[in-house]
């Protein structure tokens, strides 16, 4: 695996494959990688080749009171598990390589990034989006993978994409869970044993809401109050928002229709854990809902 720390370097190479008609597929990440990041991986090599993965702690995604600092970064680890995996390129610049001193230009997706997400934490999604612009640019792959755990931000992605005219496709993956249900994130290894308990809460509530759907529930009022009921049972969770919405608008919905997305943000010891559930109109009536 070659790893690659200059923006320059990362563009001879992202050029060279391109003009041997090379299909490169692009994973971004943060680090402290873990299962759900791997999945993404190997879906870029089932398409692609070269595949790069970038390890980038972007700060631009980081509110005032959010600590940077304490943010995992195993980067021998990380790198451990691409070898293992035979990623062919791993991308891993400084802050100062993409944010230089005189950085002045951000990105913003209207409309899509001030509510949940961008609510809770203004700011965000303008520094994901500037970030994610910018890795594109450098890395120029035509294959993007992230995954659905984080479904606000891929849309947000996408939407940037198809309004800047952009070369690459966004592929969204599955959430990868672990055996209990909690869906796999760098925030889990703040949990402590017990709140890591607390945590399978989110899953139960979504699994509720699936079950009454499946029941041929629809209003969305009656399965936003059967997500919280169950939340509400666990002591050690905190709900941030619980809501049905459109997948395409993020805009609430009263009934279910078309495709939806169940979302939530639950904090769970002081850990803000994200989760959602995709519901999706079958042809000729009926829901099928994945969690």
């Amino acid at each position: 695996m070659e790893t690659i720390y200059t923006i320059e370097w990362m563009k001879q190479a992202a050029r060279q494959a391109r003009a041997e008609g090379r299909i490169v597929g692009f994973v971004p990440t943060m680090g402290a990688l873990h299962e759900g990041h791997l999945s993404l991986v190997r879906a870029a090599q089932e398409q692609c080749s070269p595949v790069v993965v970038s390890i980038f702690v972007n700060p631009a995604q980081f509110g005032p009171t959010e600590d940077l600092s304490k943010y995992p970064r195993p980067i021998e680890r990380d790198r451990a598990l691409l070898e293992d995996l035979r990623v062919d390129c791993l991308f891993a610049p400084a802050t100062a390589e993409i944010y230089p001193t005189d950085f002045r230009t951000y990105v913003e997706v209207g409309g899509l990034g001030d509510r949940y997400e961008g609510r809770s934490r203004p700011g965000h999604f303008r520094g994901v989006a500037t970030v994610v612009l910018k890795l594109f640019e450098i890395v120029q792959p035509q294959l993007a993978y992230f995954g659905r755990k984080d479904a606000q931000q891929a849309r947000i992605v996408r939407q940037m994409a198809s309004d800047l005219n952009l070369d690459t496709e966004i592929v969204v993956c599955p959430i990868v869970r672990e055996a209990d249900g909690l869906a796999m994130s760098s925030r889990n290894a703040y949990l402590n044993a017990e709140d890591r308990g607390h945590a399978t809460v989110l899953y139960r509530a979504l699994d509720a809401a699936r079950n009454k759907i499946l029941g041929d529930e629809r209003d969305a009022t009656h399965l936003v109050s059967r997500m919280r009921e169950v939340l509400k049972s666990e002591p050690g969770a905190e709900p941030d928002y619980v809501e049905l919405v459109d997948a395409d608008t993020f805009e609430p919905v009263t009934l279910l229709r078309r495709e939806c997305l169940a979302v939530m943000a639950v904090r769970v010891g002081g850990v803000r854990l994200l989760d959602n559930m995709l519901i999706t109109q079958r042809e000729g009536g009926g829901f099928e809902v994945v969690l």
